[in-house]
């Protein structure tokens, strides 16, 4: 008798299983299993012919059923505030990507500021998610959220504040340092800050991280607020530019404030950069290399830092007992044309 094989035709509108592809590959159900679950062993021969029946019957496998299996979710939360700065498309990127090598999927957490992540983890617990980067502030109390719901969490581009946990940070506090040692050396004396968002904890190292370098040369910065967006560092440099007293150098806590302050310092003030003012950021964005800026910036090895974070949170996801660990990246100074430095 001739045994009855399933066909997308005859299931009758019914959504094909790993079953009915086994069936048809003449293999076991476990076979099908491996060979749509990543880093799994099977033979080339096999998986083409599950492949092929997978491709007839039109089958896709259910990955909330694969991870009650499997006990994952093979799904990342990251939580990154909108406001952060210019390259969180490329950090989110690089983030997704080398994720998606992994065959894990990016829960996205967008925040208009980095108070709103309380909200936002409420919702991380209902997903069940296998782990967490956090590019966000989290407070001592929601970082032992995390350990509570056995959660493994990396923080992008911060420290903890309190608790040790996993982190990856670029060195602001060096890359300020840098900058302000060769503003002072060119011969800058009147210095002001552009100043990001008063709960970004990026912007608060930044500024504090050039704000006691100046200290240290004896020089007293004026700081103006920003919201680490174009029209913020335009504001403020309009604002520094029609004081009694105007700076001779302004550091931005990011790219695109920078940006925004060399378009009002040259359109609205016909300054010329950097010959009547030296305005500089951090970060590197593509934008800040354009031939109408050429920033001089510290600029952050994204993908290096992505990298790190993704392997620290899978190497946790296998192993929570893994103590915590902080890598600090050095980021590159650009000397671009937009100050002058000794």
């Amino acid at each position: 008798m001739k045994k009855p094989q399933s066909t997308a035709a005859n299931m009758a509108g019914r959504r094909p299983t790993s079953y009915d592809v086994a069936r048809l590959a003449g293999v076991s159900q476990s076979a099908v299993s491996r060979c749509f679950r990543p880093g799994n062993s099977i033979s080339a021969e096999k998986r083409k012919r599950i492949l092929k029946a997978a491709a007839q019957l039109g089958y896709q496998p259910n990955a909330i059923a694969s991870g009650l299996i499997t006990k994952r979710s093979n799904l990342v939360a990251v939580l990154i505030s909108s406001l952060t700065n210019l390259y969180y498309p490329q950090v989110l990127a690089e983030l997704t990507q080398r994720l998606d090598a992994q065959g894990i999927r990016v829960l996205l957490f967008a925040l208009q500021a980095e108070s709103d992540v309380g909200t936002a983890l409420e919702h991380v617990w209902r997903y069940r998610v296998d782990g967490a980067i956090a590019a966000a502030r989290l407070s001592s109390a929601q970082l032992q959220l995390f350990e509570r719901h056995h959660v493994p969490v990396v923080l992008y581009n911060r420290h903890s504040e309190g608790e040790s946990v996993p982190s990856v940070c670029c060195d602001s506090i060096g890359g300020e340092r840098l900058l302000v040692d060769r503003l002072v050396e060119a011969g800058h004396r009147d210095f002001a800050i552009i100043s990001g968002p008063d709960d970004s904890y990026v912007s608060n190292e930044r500024v504090e991280g050039a704000r006691a370098r100046l200290e240290h040369h004896g020089l007293i910065a004026h700081i103006i607020p920003g919201q680490f967006d174009h029209d913020s560092g335009a504001a403020g440099a309009r604002a520094l530019l029609t004081a009694d007293r105007r700076p001779d150098a302004i550091i931005c806590a990011n790219d695109l404030m920078a940006i925004g302050a060399i378009d009002t310092a040259r359109d609205e003030f016909g300054l010329d950069i950097p010959a009547d003012i030296s305005i500089v950021g951090f970060d590197g964005v593509e934008p800040a290399a354009w031939p109408s800026y050429r920033l001089t910036t510290i600029r952050q090895p994204v993908r290096r830092m992505t990298d790190a974070a993704v392997t620290m949170l899978l190497e946790r996801i296998e192993n929570p007992a893994l103590p915590p660990e902080v890598r600090s990246f050095t980021g590159a100074l650009i000397k671009g044309h937009s100050a002058r430095l000794g």
